[in-house]
């Protein structure tokens, strides 16, 4: 009889450790999954911060070219006779800058969605050709982004009111 009870405290014993181990290799495999999901999430978050702040580079890139440009215009602008060239840095997501005759918009980025701008102080009969009376009004001027850099040429003679941009030959 006594080893009967012996017999039942180590059958006993012996379920309760065996539990206690399927017990602790779950835990263990729930906390490994648990530290794979918090890896992953981790690493996404960290490719999306990533991203967001090279879009941000980007648009405060593409602001900068833009608030130099009407500042070099306007300092153009006020003088009497310039002839000079600029060097402007983008982007290399943005393939180029366009020049058009609008009331809005006239400077606008290649491709589109980088947006444009209104400037200020150029003189688009002479920037774009445009002879007074013709069907010719839609022209553009288009410039290059070559390895990050857009090139332009600016002309304002004596007696002339605004800037002439030209295309670098």
């Amino acid at each position: 009889m006594g080893d009967k009870k012996a017999n039942i405290k180590f059958a006993c014993f012996f379920h309760l450790t065996n539990k206690m181990k399927k017990k602790g290799q779950l835990k263990l495999s729930f906390g490994m999954i648990f530290s794979i999901i918090l890896i992953i999430f981790f690493l996404v978050f960290a490719f999306f911060g990533i991203k967001k702040f090279l879009d941000i580079q980007e648009a405060i890139s593409t602001e900068q070219f833009k608030s130099d440009l009407k500042q070099d215009l306007t300092r153009m602008w006020k003088s009497s006779r310039v002839s000079t060239e600029k060097a402007y840095n983008l982007p290399k997501g943005i393939t180029g800058v366009c020049f058009e005759n609008d009331e809005y918009e006239n400077m606008y980025f290649v491709p589109r969605e980088f947006g444009g701008a209104l400037i200020e102080h150029i003189d688009f009969e002479k920037t774009l050709d445009i002879k007074i009376n013709s069907e010719v009004s839609d022209r553009r001027l288009c410039f290059d982004n070559v390895n990050k850099k857009v090139k332009m040429s600016f002309e304002k003679d004596f007696g002339e009111p605004l800037v002439t941009i030209l295309k670098n030959e």
